[in-house]
């Protein structure tokens, strides 16, 4: 890499940051080593591990990986934990003259608070949610949503497209939460889904269709997001894999900010409420392996079936 390339820290190795992480290290322009921390150190060593010795570093602290980076992603599980990483980020004096990009999917009041804390000392923020599952992530085929300043959006785009993703959606110079508005809206388009599948499932296995006739019909009718929801559905996967590929915990973080985003404006989304409800019952049921897709369980479960099929 030539050596006028911005220096990276990246904050947060969960199913979407690794293989963020991943491509960044393999396609995107950077003077090397990339700084890596998370909560877990184990899970920071693990992936540098499986990347060239070279090109990344694990930090032990946030500010150690903060303190030499011009740009620093962050992709944390909520709003408590992205306002905590940022204030350990800005301590001292840490941020002043860098970029914070923002990957968590948050309320967008927390991403417009993030914002102002980060100007306020001296820094530059972009908010970057994501769409695409942890397969996407690994594949670099995300769709990365970025708002902020023109000037400091086009800093981030060289990590996207052709990197971390395939398209980007770009807010520039509208408000910082239109990007993780746009994340929740779009994030209950991802709950129908499930909930639909898994209705259709459902009633498929108790009329006597079958789950693998109507699969078909969705190969056919609906390829992508819905024929692999679908095929985690009929397979087992939804109850059988040891860590959840969408924590069933964080949809409904999800599913709250929906939720407080149409009562601030009037908006009714009596679906999300049926989808959040089954939810609920997969946390219930399955703790934190609990992943969206279990959602399946919840509704067999009510119609007579047992939730593992």
């Amino acid at each position: 890499m030539a050596s006028n390339t911005p220096r990276l820290a990246w904050i947060g190795l969960g199913n979407m940051g690794r293989g963020m992480v991943k491509n960044i290290v393999e396609k995107g322009p950077f003077t090397a080593p990339l700084v890596i921390y998370n909560r877990t150190s184990a899970r920071s060593e693990k992936l540098a591990s499986e990347l060239p010795k070279d090109k990344v570093k694990v930090a032990t602290t946030i500010p150690e990986a903060v303190k030499d980076a011009d740009i620093i992603f962050t992709c944390v599980g909520d709003d408590k934990a992205i306002e905590e990483t940022i204030a350990t980020a800005l301590e001292g004096n840490a941020g002043r003259g860098k970029l914070f990009v923002d990957c968590s999917t948050v309320h967008p009041d927390t991403t417009n608070k993030l914002a102002k804390t980060i100007n306020d000392a001296g820094a530059d923020f972009v908010a970057c949610p994501v769409f695409g599952a942890p397969a996407m992530a690994d594949a670099g085929s995300l769709v990365c949503v970025l708002a902020g300043p023109s000037a400091q959006v086009d800093r981030v785009k060289p990590y996207c497209t052709g990197v971390m993703g395939r398209a980007v959606i770009d807010y520039s110079d509208q408000p910082y939460g239109s990007a993780t508005r746009l994340k929740i809206i779009g994030n209950t388009f991802i709950l129908a889904m499930v909930e639909t599948l898994s209705e259709g499932h459902t009633l498929a296995e108790k009329s006597g269709l079958g789950s693998e006739n109507l699969h078909q019909f969705i190969e056919t009718m609906f390829p992508g997001p819905y024929t692999a929801y679908s095929n985690r559905l009929k397979t087992g996967d939804y109850h059988t894999r040891e860590e959840p590929l969408f924590n069933a915990r964080l949809a409904r973080k999800d599913a709250g900010h929906a939720r407080s985003m149409a009562a601030s404006c009037g908006a009714v989304m009596k679906g999300l409420e049926v989808a959040d409800k089954h939810l609920e019952a997969v946390v219930e049921h399955q703790g934190e392996k609990g992943d969206i897709a279990g959602i399946y369980g919840a509704v067999r479960a009510e119609s007579g079936l047992k939730f593992e099929n």
